[in-house]
């Protein structure tokens, strides 16, 4: 099964929480066994889990990347400034597959799903969600 939702994104630098929205398509695939494989299109934009218990780590990552890779220094500014997206969506990369256990993510406690927006704010960002099930 394969499903493609939108998000919207409030600001540039931001991580967004779409762990309910991927659960909700878990839910409606029926799978008890397998893997999710949840992939952001865009070139300035990735997936990544991490905590969820407050925004504290969430605002940590958006400070570290910037610090890494500053805004306004790279080649491709030239052409839409936006270089230091581009490179921080290729350091989180697209994807992230998580097991499906039970009928449910196997997700610890502590993990979340996020959209990492790094050129934002955006109306739309479509991530494909792509569930495989396990042999019986």
């Amino acid at each position: 099964m394969q499903k493609t939702i939108t998000v919207s994104t409030p600001q540039h630098n931001i991580l967004v929480d779409i762990t309910s929205d991927v659960e909700k398509v878990v839910k409606l695939a029926g799978i008890s066994s397998g893997l999710v494989n949840v992939y952001v299109q865009g070139a300035t934009a990735g997936i990544m889990i991490q905590e969820n218990w407050d925004d504290s780590v969430q605002n940590d990552v958006v400070s570290l990347m910037k610090k890494l890779i500053p805004a306004g220094v790279w080649e491709h500014d030239a052409q839409d400034n936006n270089g230091d997206s581009h490179l921080k969506a290729g350091l989180v990369g697209p994807s992230e597959t998580i097991p499906i256990v039970n009928g449910k993510m196997g997700l610890s406690t502590w993990q979340n799903i996020f959209l990492c927006e790094f050129d934002g704010p955006r109306n739309s960002r479509n991530i494909v969600i792509t569930l495989i099930e396990s042999e019986k």
